[in-house]
């Protein structure tokens, strides 16, 4: 749970962050040069705090329920060059210089998988992943 002195770290973007339930926010990561959507992580105030002082991309992992900075085993880390917040304020864009994959199954992006209008998917990434 995230202290007073979390939430007074974020500044004016805590007050205008629609948190859900849980206090989380979406983060929508992108290549910061390329534009490509590489990864969708959720972020609390903890998580959002460390990201901003550290400019490295930490998030809340839903299913660990426990921070989670990217890179911390892989060492394929997020560099955060620029952070934005959608007009509603309920989530967040991290423009990212990565250090290595950003998907757990080593494909640049965790958006590998496109889908046909028929609804069937096949790969389009860097053919890493099998599935």
């Amino acid at each position: 749970m995230a202290t007073d002195a979390t939430i007074e770290s974020l500044g004016q973007l805590g007050g205008m962050l629609k948190r859900d339930r849980d206090g989380l926010i979406a983060a929508i990561v992108q290549h910061h040069q390329t534009g490509q959507v590489l990864m969708l992580g959720y972020m609390n105030d903890e998580s959002l705090a460390i990201t901003l002082r550290e400019r490295k991309a930490c998030f809340w992992s839903r299913s660990r329920q426990k921070l989670w900075l990217k890179g911390e085993t892989s060492g394929n880390v997020l560099r955060v060059m620029e952070m934005r917040v959608d007009c509603d304020g309920d989530a967040l864009l991290l423009r990212c210089d990565p250090v290595g994959p950003t998907c757990h199954t080593n494909e640049t992006s965790c958006f590998y998988r496109a889908v046909d209008a028929d609804g069937s998917l096949r790969l389009d990434g860097d053919g890493v992943a099998d599935k």
